[in-house]
């Protein structure tokens, strides 16, 4: 069941290293422990070492990494200290722990896209968002856990099993699944996924954190192993809203090395956080909150929130986006294809290697003819217009991030066999987020409540191109009118049979 920290005021002007646990020091907002950080009052050493004692202590388990980078992290964040200690304070993320999906670049450090085929690949360059990330000052503390080249799909994950921290049995989001499970579980302060059709939005919203796919071109691809050109995006997994708009305050902006990032500036995003919803236009997308099949306590959770958002102000309408449903198969036709594309010799050379769901998956999207994907195409555009026309009846689009809550790792493998697992396992657990991925506008998950079993809920706030600044002060008001995104997994009371399973058996980072 959700456990809250203790609030005793471990932020205020007085607070000191001895007022707080480890676990309430793992568990701050990014604010929170970069305000203690710059004022002294929590070494980013102590900080790094919080979550790496965290990270062998549980993830074990938990599954979220592939790669941790103790030694390298230390040494970061000694040298963060003393530059601290010398009065060259970066800004909110220096000291900040960070993790990466482990399909963005990293110098020296291999880049497995979750494989066995790339299991020893060490590339020599940065990603760009890692370059800026270490840039403001962040530390990066490890290589997160994801489905087999970053698609969703994968049956059985090469680097274990990604649990989710609230219930082990239970999924942990799609696939950037160990994004969403390290900041949540407190194993850093915030990480960077990848999301084409819901892979932040998916994790954030079975995990209970805060998930951003930022608009299209926002944030530089340079350095991801990404190959759906159209649709991938990289964007920020966090505990809190503010912490999310810090990180892409650090990764947003034009970068010359992908011809596809924007050149509009990037605009102060903690500066919209104001908690005023006055005047701002909503709108329930019916086919996405009250479709068929939506689970009753989503239902209530969402009901629930909408009442919290009219008691802040906002004016709330519902519309229909009828060709949304379409956005399924579109986007996945498409991206699927645009990746195949570039794995045809590999399914040629090393079939066997891939994962059964991944290169199922492939193997069908290289077939896809050409005059299919070009009409595929443009029907993308059809259902994109849509969704932009409904900006001009409101600021923003709201529904459950999810129609259900996470469910057992089992039910959630996309076995597809029957018309009802196409429906069920493929249809609708993507309708909410991919209609966003196809017309490329930025989505924010964010915690919604929970099941009376512990479960997280979530909220999904879309705007047109390029309004991050929107999504996030509306994800921000109901955050602070709410106490969802306070509490967090209690780690020895939900891992304790499997924490007590791998002491037993092949130890640390072995049980699967």
């Amino acid at each position: 069941m959700p456990r809250a920290p203790n609030a005793h005021g471990v932020c205020a002007a007085n607070a000191t290293k001895l007022t707080m646990s480890s676990e309430e020091l793992a568990f701050l907002s990014v604010a929170e422990q970069g305000r203690l950080i710059r004022d002294r009052k929590v070494s980013p050493v102590e900080l790094v070492q919080t979550c790496l004692d965290r990270i062998e202590r549980y993830d074990g388990v938990l599954r979220a990494y592939i790669t941790v980078c103790a030694e390298q992290a230390l040494a970061s964040a000694r040298q963060v200290e003393r530059e601290i200690a010398g009065g060259d304070y970066k800004g909110p993320l220096h000291g900040i722990p960070y993790g990466v999906k482990d399909q963005l670049c990293t110098r020296g450090i291999r880049t497995t896209v979750g494989s066995k085929i790339m299991a020893d690949y060490v590339p020599d360059f940065d990603a760009a968002v890692v370059t800026r990330m270490n840039a403001a000052g962040a530390i990066l503390i490890g290589k997160e856990n994801l489905h087999e080249f970053g698609k969703g799909g994968t049956n059985v994950f090469f680097h274990g099993q990604p649990r989710n921290p609230w219930n082990p049995a239970r999924n942990a989001g799609s696939s950037s699944s160990g994004s969403g499970i390290a900041p949540a579980a407190g194993l850093c302060s915030g990480s960077l996924g990848e999301d084409t059709g819901g892979s932040v939005r998916g994790p954030a919203s079975a995990n209970g954190v805060v998930g951003l796919r930022p608009t299209f071109g926002r944030v530089s691809r340079y350095g991801g192993v990404m190959h759906g050109w159209t649709a991938d995006t990289i964007g920020p997994i966090t505990r809190t809203v503010e912490d999310n708009a810090v990180f892409l305050s650090a990764i947003a902006g034009h970068d010359a090395r992908d011809h596809l990032t924007s050149k509009r500036a990037v605009p102060d995003y903690t500066g919209a956080l104001s908690g005023d919803l006055k005047g701002v236009k909503l709108a329930v997308v019916h086919e996405m909150a009250w479709a068929d099949g939506v689970h009753p306590e989503v239902r209530t959770a969402f009901e629930r929130a909408l009442l919290v958002l009219k008691e802040l102000g906002a004016q709330i309408s519902d519309l229909s986006l009828p060709w949304t449903k379409h956005a399924i198969p579109l986007n996945m036709l498409t991206s699927d294809a645009d990746v195949a594309s570039m794995f045809v010799p590999l399914l040629r050379t090393r079939w066997k290697d891939f994962d059964v769901g991944t290169r199922t998956r492939l193997a069908t999207a290289a077939l896809v003819p050409a005059a299919v994907y070009s009409r595929a195409m443009r029907a993308r555009a059809v259902v994109r217009a849509q969704i932009l026309a409904a900006f001009e009846r409101c600021d923003a689009l709201i529904s459950p991030t999810h129609l259900s809550p996470p469910a057992l790792i089992e039910d959630a493998r996309e076995k597809v066999e029957s018309r009802v697992d196409v429906a069920q396992r493929l249809i609708l657990r993507r309708i909410t987020t991919h209609p966003y991925g196809t017309a490329n506008v930025p989505a924010l998950a964010l915690p919604m409540g929970f099941t009376q079993n512990g479960l997280p809920l979530s909220l999904q706030i879309a705007a047109r191109p390029f309004a991050e600044q929107t999504v996030y002060r509306v994800g921000h008001a109901y955050e602070r009118a709410t106490s969802w995104h306070r509490q967090h997994p209690d780690l020895e009371r939900s891992l304790q049979p499997l924490l007590r399973a791998s002491a037993t058996a092949e130890g640390y980072r072995r049980w699967n």
